[in-house]
């Protein structure tokens, strides 16, 4: 799908369907708690593809790549830094072949650290490594690029030169907030939305909010995305906060739940609605049984 088509499917009455998380459902499949879910784009492919397929199936509308942390700041700590560009066009690859022509997000996610003075990273260098990653994935054939999961304000704005720079694609923008609409840097839902669209609106493809909140907790945040934002609204909260049982991370709201929500959201006005950490194919499919119906 071209990046117009991408543009285009954002202006149609129906609310669309995101799919839900990787990382939690790879580990599912096998994979280690706490380690880096990308390096399975190029050592287990195939369980990869298997996930991504698994979403098409269920009904999602758009799929992200598996490229959240393929980051050379967050590889780094790894020794990994120097396989960013490859797990990143890995990822939208596999990402591709299984969406079919269904549009797919490369996701980019933050760098992990604290910028300076705060941290060890330099703006230059963070927005060289977000570079790295937007031209990797749009070489690796996705449509449109998503800098996701964000809770530093700055650091976004960063972001969003370098790939509105080093692409010609269309991007979204998605934070985590709390309940009461802040990042845990104090950037409320306004000055998101303020920011976001005066540094990209020519380019914007949607606003929105993902990770740290339930679906419950959600519905405050896409109250307020709704209001404050010229652009559509995109929606990706967790399946609850997560419990350790045994050796097991649980994620306690179910797919009915997330039926339930998925309908307030988009009578909120949210145009695209999915899942994040723990949520699974379960719950995106009964998004899309209950959107489906209204």
């Amino acid at each position: 799908m071209a990046a117009d088509r991408l543009t285009d499917l954002f202006t149609l009455p129906t609310t669309l369907v995101a799919d839900g998380a990787l990382g939690t459902e790879l580990q599912n499949r096998g994979l280690p708690a706490g380690a880096p879910p990308e390096l399975w784009n190029e050592e287990r492919p195939a369980a990869v593809l298997a996930v991504h397929e698994a979403y098409v199936q269920c009904g999602s509308d758009i799929l992200l790549t598996n490229s959240f942390g393929a980051s050379p700041w967050r590889l780094k700590q790894l020794g990994l830094a120097s396989k960013a560009r490859r797990l990143s066009m890995l990822a939208a690859k596999l990402c591709r072949n299984a969406a079919g022509e269904l549009p797919v997000l490369g996701s980019i996610g933050p760098t992990g650290t604290l910028l300076q003075p705060w941290g060890e990273v330099s703006p230059a260098e963070a927005q060289e490594a977000f570079a790295l990653q937007a031209e990797a994935l749009a070489e690796g054939g996705v449509d449109g690029l998503l800098l996701e999961t964000f809770f530093d304000l700055r650091e976004l704005e960063f972001a969003l030169a370098a790939v509105l720079e080093h692409s010609k694609l269309p991007v979204g923008c998605s934070m985590s907030f709390d309940s009461r609409g802040n990042t845990i840097m104090g950037a409320s839902v306004e000055a998101f939305v303020d920011m976001v669209q005066s540094k990209g609106a020519d380019r914007l493809l949607f606003l929105g909010a993902n990770c740290s909140l339930g679906p419950e907790e959600m519905d405050a945040v896409c109250a307020k995305l709704c209001r404050a934002s010229c652009k559509p609204v995109w929606v990706k909260p967790n399946a609850g906060s997560p419990n350790l049982c045994g050796d097991r991370t649980v994620y306690p709201a179910g797919p009915a739940e997330f039926g339930r929500r998925a309908r307030t959201w988009a009578m909120m006005g949210a145009k695209a609605v999915g899942g994040c950490c723990g949520t699974t194919p379960a719950h995106i499919r009964q998004i899309v049984e209950v959107l489906r119906e209204t």
